[in-house]
């Protein structure tokens, strides 16, 4: 490997050619400040904080400045300390800067800059630009006022997640960041992925709240309200309360819960396990009766609506079952309503999500039963956590308390549920166990763990070849679906994530900062406490859950019966004309 030798504030530095002056700072622990900067999203130099001198007539972006044999660098000069305050005032000077009320406040990198920097005043004071606040959609509020063009979300969108329904609009003073045509995001083919926001370095993007219904829910003694956590929430919220990344925090989860007011804390993880019941089932039914294969997973509802707008002509390929929080929902509302003599429309169930896309998928209509919807209400790891703040709740010293009984026991199966290629792992133990017609004791299916974009594998059971492929962000999804196009696709069962290193980085995750994502990648160490709870668990495959066992016994009957078919399987369409 070719190494480039410079010197930055006078430490010697080598670094690999082809390194930007801001990597070689920061691998001699040298912070330069960055605003438009995201590893691996967004590189190009526009904000301006991250100016140095390399000798040069003018200062240079370090963000996309390469190293030079023998440069001499300096990031900590009057010139460059001025500079970068008088571009963080412009921007300051068109800004909506009501910080106490912002969603972002203490977790907003240009608060942190200006704070950093010394800006007391705006010495440039003027006039707004003033936009209408983009509401309509179900999943992700814009907030054009609080934009500082940082073009973050706009490469989030185009080049991760392929999607691009935003860009910049307008020239000049009137640039904004937004769909093309004035259109809001409800209006496009936006996925409801989330991704934009956690690329957002303000409070320009976030989720649509739902907390108020919630506590309303909760307060109403003539709802029975049910809360359920997704497996990736365990792993993130303590980060939300100053725990270390990747802390798992299963068991004071359940106690925040019961402590908020919910009658019911069950979990989904048992819908996970009740989804691999179904989906397994489905997989060998397709494999054994001619079915339309690779049959795909149907879990993500970002992926799912990715489908429905961009390739429509692979509908039939999806799995029919619904996702885990929603089967949830479903067995909530029927099966545990009549063992408790409960009214259904009584019955109000919440969904703690990773993911802002499955505020859309709550709501669609296909999703319930009877005119009932499966799921009420859906807030985000990161409004769980406003909420848990609200009620006055030390979380980080709360005791380890357990989900309920009957809808709360789950296996490790249902916990990898949270990482990219979790639910192929998850639905490969039930299925090769099924196939061999014995317990098997090798579960761990290595081949398709990982952060890889795309991921490929052939597994043999009972002396069938089973070929796999796992896609983890929409932008992954689409090479996959373009070798099915092209008919250059031989696999029998694929997995999709719609976000990037799956539900562990969904868009309803705990904001990671540009300068920590610099040297923490949040996919790899939330990833690896998903896989350390699956081995802490007593049971690790799904047909082993006693409590799963017990609801086809006395409910459903088998998988995929006529019942379970009526309230655990759905259909979804073709959006490509939008």
């Amino acid at each position: 490997m070719d190494l480039v030798n410079l010197t930055i504030d006078g430490i010697k530095v080598s670094v690999p050619a082809g390194s930007t002056v801001l990597e070689a700072a920061r691998s001699a622990n040298i912070q330069i400040p960055t605003l438009c900067y995201l590893k691996d999203v967004n590189q190009i130099g526009a904000c301006r904080m991250c100016l140095v001198d390399t000798g040069a007539r003018a200062l240079a972006a370090a963000c996309v400045m390469p190293v030079s044999e023998g440069m001499n660098v300096k990031t900590n000069t009057p010139a460059i300390r001025e500079a970068r305050k008088v571009n963080m005032e412009l921007l300051l000077s068109n800004h909506d800067r009501n910080c106490l009320t912002c969603v972002r406040s203490r977790n907003c990198e240009l608060q942190t800059l200006a704070e950093e920097l010394g800006v007391r005043e705006v010495r440039f004071e003027g006039k707004k630009s003033e936009h209408p606040i983009d509401d309509k959609s179900l999943s992700v509020v814009r907030d054009p006022n609080k934009c500082i063009q940082c073009r973050r979300c706009v490469a989030a969108c185009h080049n991760v997640q392929k999607i691009g329904v935003i860009g910049t609009v307008g020239r000049g003073f009137n640039t904004v960041i937004a769909p093309a045509w004035d259109q809001k995001l409800a209006d496009v083919a936006c996925v409801n992925c989330g991704q934009c926001i956690m690329a957002c370095p303000v409070g320009a993007l976030k989720e649509k709240d739902n907390t108020a219904e919630v506590w309303k829910a909760i307060g109403d003694p003539a709802k029975h309200v049910v809360v359920q956590p997704a497996p990736a929430v365990r792993v993130a919220l303590g980060e939300e309360f100053g725990m270390p990344m990747g802390t798992r925090v299963t068991g004071k989860l359940a106690a925040a819960l019961r402590r908020m007011g919910f009658d019911k804390i069950f979990d989904t993880n048992y819908g996970a396990d009740l989804t691999i019941m179904e989906e397994g089932t489905e997989l060998l039914g397709r494999i054994q009766n001619g079915g339309v294969l690779p049959m795909i997973t149907s879990c993500s509802p970002g992926w799912i609506k990715f489908i429905e707008h961009y390739y429509p002509e692979f509908l039939p390929n999806l799995s029919s079952c619904k996702s885990p929080h929603e089967m949830l929902g479903a067995i909530i509302k029927s099966y545990y309503a009549e063992k408790e003599h409960l009214d259904p429309k009584d019955v109000y169930v919440v969904s703690v999500m990773p993911c802002t896309a499955k505020k859309f998928e709550a709501k669609r209509p296909e999703l319930g039963h009877d005119g009932i919807p499966d799921v009420d209400a859906v807030i985000t790891t990161r409004e769980l956590a406003r909420m848990i703040k609200e009620a006055g709740i030390d979380f980080v010293n709360l005791p380890d308390e357990d989900f309920d009984p009957m809808m709360g026991e789950s296996t490790g199966a249902a916990a990898i549920f949270g990482a990219t290629g979790g639910v192929m792992e998850a639905a490969l133990r039930t299925v090769a166990d099924i196939l061999e017609g014995k317990d098997l004791d090798n579960i761990d299916y290595h081949e398709v763990r990982g952060i890889e974009g795309v991921k490929e594998a052939t597994v043999t059971i009972a002396g069938k070849e089973i070929k796999l492929a796992v896609a983890n962000g929409t932008g992954n999804a689409r090479i996959l679906m373009d070798k099915m196009k092209a008919g250059e696709a031989d696999y029998t069962f694929i997995e999709i994530m719609g976000c990037p290193g799956g539900c562990v980085t969904g868009g309803g995750q705990p904001i990671v900062p540009a300068r920590e994502r610099m040297t923490v990648d949040p996919r790899v160490v939330r990833a690896k406490a998903i896989y350390e709870e699956d081995a802490a668990m007593k049971e690790r495959k799904s047909h082993k859950n006693p409590s799963i066992q017990k609801l086809y016994d006395e409910y459903l009957g088998k998988p995929n019966s006529h019942k379970a078919h009526e309230l655990l399987h759905t259909h979804y369409v073709d959006r490509s004309a939008k």
